[in-house]
């Protein structure tokens, strides 16, 4: 069996995969949306990573032998915002309606712009909502154990009461004091405890609990969640290093203290950040996007996928215009070639080593241009599925019209040999371009012309030319 080695953020080293929980048998548990708008770009980057890890283990392990969950946070105060907005525009239902209601219209969104970009969907994707009895129980369960206390209708995690907390991030808690802004409030022991349940008013969602009507804190939720679908262990969480503090310090705090028979997560995964064009994505800066207009701007998702893969998970990357441009010359080119390839995949151990390799998916790339290079058209397909840029065949977008264009191309090349002796090459420009408005893609080499229609050609557009 091939070895995967990951970089593990807590011991900043690379280390062998090793189940155990299950031997033979990987759960991964990744940190999903809050659903109270559409995705930008940067939050498809853990999607895509993962994605890729998890299409590695079914590879290696059997697609049986693999859980992923990757859940739903459908309890924010933002969610509850934009539902009281609706209800008091006067929209029908009660304020708990409204909320199921944007919940679900967000989750569909989430779903068709992941779909979009070759995401598989996880074995399961919990929603905050559904676990609420199980993060009460949790939250009950560290209180009776002396690592959580109630006090104004709150219950906190005494963040102090767990001796290894900070190790994920590397900084003490009175580091953490100094150096992060911490909220203040009467009810709390220490500067540092965090919320696991909060009281809700009349116009917020709530529940019942043993410290009155209230909701979860964010952190809980992750925690309750990843233990019913996981249990104790399981062998790797991920997702943006944006969440290593707080979100997964208190994570691992809560799980850890609510059952130290078990070790939560053995390898923990964080991705880099994403950029645009060389600088932080802002709406303030005029470069904040959504995955949805890149689509509706007509960018495949394949090409999406194809950048955030040329750029290791690890390292902060950057969307550009350019780059865009780039991916999709590189995967027509490689879709072209397997078009006329026979229907089967042969193997492609270098692609596959370089994934094992930490998820190298720069270097599978690197080898994937080796391997077309060299014809290997087998290897070529193998390759492209397991990174998830070819799912059933070659996408629409990416196939070639047939049609007959040698007239047009004997029509360029006699415009060019008499340019060459005149000296007037505006009628070879000319010509080129009225080829290009009509979705013509124009090769001219010293061995000839070569006419290619793509997916935008337009046959009208050609009438005249000859």
């Amino acid at each position: 069996m091939v070895e995967i080695r990951l970089r593990d953020s807590r011991s900043k080293r690379v280390v062998p995969l090793e189940p155990t929980a299950h031997p033979g048998r990987v759960a991964i548990y990744v940190c999903g949306p809050t659903v109270y708008d559409r995705a930008h770009l940067g939050n498809a980057r853990p999607v895509i990573v993962f994605d890729v890890l998890y299409r590695l283990l079914r590879h290696v392990y059997g697609e049986g032998n693999v859980t992923y969950a990757r859940n739903f946070t459908d309890v924010d105060d933002r969610i509850n915002a934009t539902a009281l907005a609706r209800k008091e525009a006067g929209a029908p239902g009660t304020l708990e309606d409204l909320i199921a209601e944007r919940s679900a219209e967000t989750i569909a969104w989430y779903h068709a712009d992941m779909d979009a970009l070759g995401n598989l969907r996880p074995d399961h994707e919990p929603r905050a909502t559904a676990y609420i009895g199980q993060m009460i129980a949790m939250i009950a369960d560290l209180i009776a154990k002396g690592h959580a206390y109630e006090k104004a209708g709150h219950v906190l995690f005494r963040v102090r009461s767990y001796a290894n907390y900070g190790k994920l991030s590397g900084r003490s808690v009175d580091d953490m004091i100094a150096g992060a802004r911490v909220e203040v409030a009467p009810f709390k022991e220490d500067p540092m405890d965090f919320v696991l349940w909060k009281p809700s008013t009349d116009d917020l969602p709530g529940w019942d609990s043993p410290w009155g009507r209230g909701r979860p804190g964010w952190h809980i939720e992750c925690s309750a969640m990843a233990h019913a679908l996981l249990g104790e262990s399981f062998d790797i969480h991920g997702g943006g290093n944006d969440l290593m503090f707080p979100h997964h310090e208190n994570e691992i705090a809560q799980s850890c203290c609510a059952h130290p028979e078990g070790q939560f997560a053995r390898i923990w995964m964080h991705n880099e950040m994403l950029q645009v064009e060389g600088k932080k994505m802002s709406k303030s800066l005029g470069n904040f996007f959504t995955v949805r207009d890149l689509l509706d701007q007509g960018i495949p998702g394949e090409v999406i996928r194809f950048v955030f893969l040329s750029t290791h998970y690890s390292k902060p990357m950057d969307w550009t215009a350019r780059k865009a441009e780039e991916a999709e010359k590189v995967l027509r080119k490689w879709y072209g070639q397997i078009a006329a390839a026979p229907l089967s995949d042969a193997a492609a151990p270098a692609v596959m080593a370089a994934l094992a390799d930490d998820l190298n998916t720069a270097q599978a790339i690197a080898e994937l241009h080796q391997i077309a290079q060299s014809g290997d058209l087998g290897a070529l397909r193998s390759g492209l599925r397991l990174l998830g840029l070819l799912t059933d065949g070659v996408p629409d977008w990416a196939r070639r019209v047939e049609a007959d264009l040698s007239p047009y191309a004997a029509r360029l090349a006699d415009a060019r040999e008499k340019a060459v002796q005149t000296k007037n090459f505006a009628p070879v420009d000319a010509l080129k371009s009225a080829l290009t408005a009509a979705g013509v893609e124009v090769r001219m080499s010293k061995d000839g012309v070569e006419l290619i229609p793509g997916p935008g050609f337009d046959p009208a557009k050609l009438e005249g030319l000859l």
